[in-house]
């Protein structure tokens, strides 16, 4: 099931046959015409949530009640509308799609998580030709990573504004994960029956100016300004392996990453532990696994000052698009601050 979340009031869904189910409408709906319960609209708004944090919550028996809802709306009724004659069923291109992140979720971000990303970066940085095992450095060199701290996350055909602070805007592909229950002091193990879906994360990040000598991210300034982060455009819950998924880049069209979650160096469920060490994760956070070689840092020409050539990094006007099979496709177009 892919799960979105539409609309003004930002109520949950899942895409089918290129429409957005209203998910809660049409449990109540099944509650009223096969059950004799009472008071549908309120088991409903129970059982199957509209707000999205609160049906990840609601674990297996939302995401059945779900799907049992959806089955009997496109196989048994004679319409497609709602107890109180409310349409259920939107063409997906009448709606808004939000970004798919729960109210409160924070959002973990793993950092040189891909050998050739790593490696690329380290010739522009140390400025010679790579030598050595990166996927052993590290290893070696062990976790690292950021939170993504903005309020607000972008959503599908949403705008990622330009900072003003910064004169190279680059692009990072990712694929995130998204828990399902709550836990702390978890064993890499416990990985299965702690996602509940997968999902696309765009992370947008500031390269250059660099923000002075206060540490290598300095309050994570370069990973986070406003609409630094984008999601979606669904959830996919029951229908991929986190650790293999593919995912393509393209900017204006052109092709920039393309790469699977298999290579990732630390994974996913390496992460999970590493993550809830003394620290309570919750249902909805989200913990995304990094990006692969592709990006306008780690792919474009150093300029005689050392800096990178600007030609590959985005400007405003630009549109980036990622895909993945299992996912669906994320657009997001660049846009100058205005004042």
């Amino acid at each position: 099931m892919k799960i979105v979340v539409f609309g003004p009031h930002g109520r949950t869904g899942a895409l089918h046959d290129g429409n957005v189910v209203d998910l809660s409408g049409a449990y109540a709906k099944y509650l009223t015409e096969r059950t004799n319960e009472a008071s549908p609209l309120e088991m409903a708004g129970v059982v199957v949530p509209s707000d999205l944090a609160r049906f990840i919550e609601g674990g297996r028996r939302a995401v059945d009640a779900a799907q049992q809802a959806q089955d009997y709306l496109f196989g048994q009724v004679q319409d497609n509308f709602g107890p109180r004659g409310e349409a259920l069923v939107h063409p997906a291109s009448d709606v808004r799609l939000h970004a798919p992140r729960p109210n409160n979720a924070r959002i973990a971000c793993a950092g040189g998580n891909f050998a050739d990303h790593a490696a690329a970066m380290a010739v522009k940085m140390r400025g010679r030709p790579y030598e050595g095992d990166a996927y052993q450095e590290i290893r070696n060199a062990g976790f690292w990573g950021f939170w993504k701290l903005g309020r607000e996350v972008v959503g599908p055909d949403g705008e990622l504004v330009y900072p003003e602070r910064c004169n190279r805007l680059d692009y990072e592909g990712e694929i995130a994960i998204v828990l399902g229950k709550r836990g702390v002091d978890l064993k890499a193990s416990q990985l299965k029956e702690h996602v509940w879906g997968v999902t696309m994360l765009a992370d947008w990040s500031i390269r250059s100016p660099r923000e002075g000598a206060g540490g290598p991210l300095n309050f994570a300034f370069p990973k986070n300004f406003d609409t630094s982060c984008s999601m979606g455009p669904c959830i996919a819950v029951g229908e991929a392996d986190p650790a293999n998924i593919d995912i393509e880049t393209f900017v204006n069209g052109e092709r920039r990453q393309r790469f699977n979650t298999r290579d990732m160096v630390f994974s996913f469920a390496e992460y999970l532990e590493y993550l809830s060490r003394d620290f309570t994760l919750y249902p909805g956070d989200i913990i995304s696994g990094g990006t692969a070689a592709g990006t306008a840092a780690d792919s474009s020409d150093l300029l005689a000052d050392g800096s990178s050539a600007p030609e590959r990094f985005l400007k405003p006007g630009d549109i980036v698009e990622m895909r993945s099979p299992p996912i669906g496709a994320l657009r997001t177009r660049v846009v100058a601050k205005h004042r």
